[in-house]
């Protein structure tokens, strides 16, 4: 395989630096997480009672908690009351029974000396009955105490809640302001991370320092994606759908430019000299093509397995030569005879 040509330690240290590269980001990603996480702590936390008129709620909210305890009295006063009128209720039924039974055994034996004994039972009878209604009207009384209170304490809680949802409007205003001014926070810290990983991408992402950088350009998606995309105020989800019109239109276009570039930049080298093409290429760059069966000099797939194909069938660079040593067939790009040993 051509990859093979690549140097064994060569490829430890690039996966070592690509480690460093990913245990740096890491690290600046947990330290941007903190900052960025700590933001809204310089704004104040609202709550509804911060927007409520205290001058005219508390003075309900008072009269609701008192009428909230008068109500409990009733219901106390209401079982007294009832259990009364329940023990009334047996006196008066037990007299009576007594009473049917005693006028049955009068009428059996018709003797006028119980005469008197008749109305003075019928008297207790009475008497009895009159405190059983007198026990029905406390009750009745109670039970329309408890519903007039319960008709103020409908009327107070519809004032309270008309009260409070006015204030949850302006609740609600005040945590998307205090949300957008939270995210433009973010913005102004993200935005030079970005522009500075922009530069660093353009500028030095192929210097000695390779891995720091990259460390750095991960940070910095990061940072933009997971950190501050979340917190993209929404306005109905007109702002996200927005934002990702203007990224996808504007990393589209990037995309088509590169594209264009680098489609120019490939007609242009195709149209030079091979052995000026050679000497552009890498040693390591090529290499690598060709263990992809990718020509090294326009990019196209190539069949190097074929004993036929010397040259690539699209831009005419050579991939295969002869030692001139031992004649033996050979990489084009190699730097030593793999049979002999000559220099190529």
């Amino acid at each position: 395989m051509m990859s093979k040509g690549v140097r064994l330690s060569e490829k430890w240290f690039n996966r070592a630096l690509w480690l460093v590269a990913f245990v740096f980001a890491w690290f600046l990603t947990g330290l941007g997480k903190s900052i960025i996480g700590d933001l809204p702590r310089v704004e104040a936390q609202y709550t509804l009672e911060h927007f409520v008129n205290h001058v005219t709620i508390e003075p309900l909210r008072t009269s609701l908690k008192e009428t909230a305890q008068q109500r409990q009295r009733l219901n106390d006063q209401l079982e007294q009351a009832s259990l009364q009128l329940t023990i009334r209720q047996k006196d008066y039924q037990a007299a009576r029974s007594t009473f049917d039974n005693w006028v049955a055994t009068r009428d059996a034996t018709r003797l006028s000396t119980q005469d008197d004994e008749l109305v003075r039972r019928t008297q207790q009878l009475d008497a009895l009955k009159v405190q059983e209604r007198n026990a029905e009207k406390a009750v009745e009384t109670i039970q329309q105490k408890q519903t007039n209170m319960f008709q103020y304490e409908a009327q107070l809680q519809a004032q309270i809640n008309g009260m409070e949802e006015i204030a949850r409007k302006k609740l609600d205003q005040a945590s998307q302001h205090q949300a957008t001014r939270v995210f433009l926070y973010r913005l102004l810290l993200t935005l030079p991370l970005l522009a500075l990983a922009a530069w660093l991408f353009a500028m030095q992402r192929k210097s000695q320092y390779w891995p720091f950088v990259w460390g750095f350009i991960i940070f910095a998606l990061m940072a933009f994606f997971v950190e501050l995309v979340p917190y993209l105020p929404d306005y109905g989800g007109y702002v996200r759908y927005l934002v990702g019109i203007v990224l996808t239109v504007v990393g589209g276009k990037y995309a088509i430019a590169a594209l264009q570039h680098y489609l120019e930049q490939q007609r242009l080298a195709e149209s030079q000299p091979e052995f000026q093409r050679r000497e552009e290429l890498g040693y390591d760059t090529a290499l690598e093509r060709l263990g992809k069966n990718i020509c090294p000099g326009c990019e196209r797939q190539v069949d190097l397995k074929s004993e036929h194909h010397d040259f690539c069938m699209h831009c005419g660079i050579c991939l295969h030569n002869y030692c001139g040593g031992c004649q033996a067939r050979k990489n084009a790009f190699a730097k030593f005879c793999h049979k002999c040993g000559t220099v190529a």
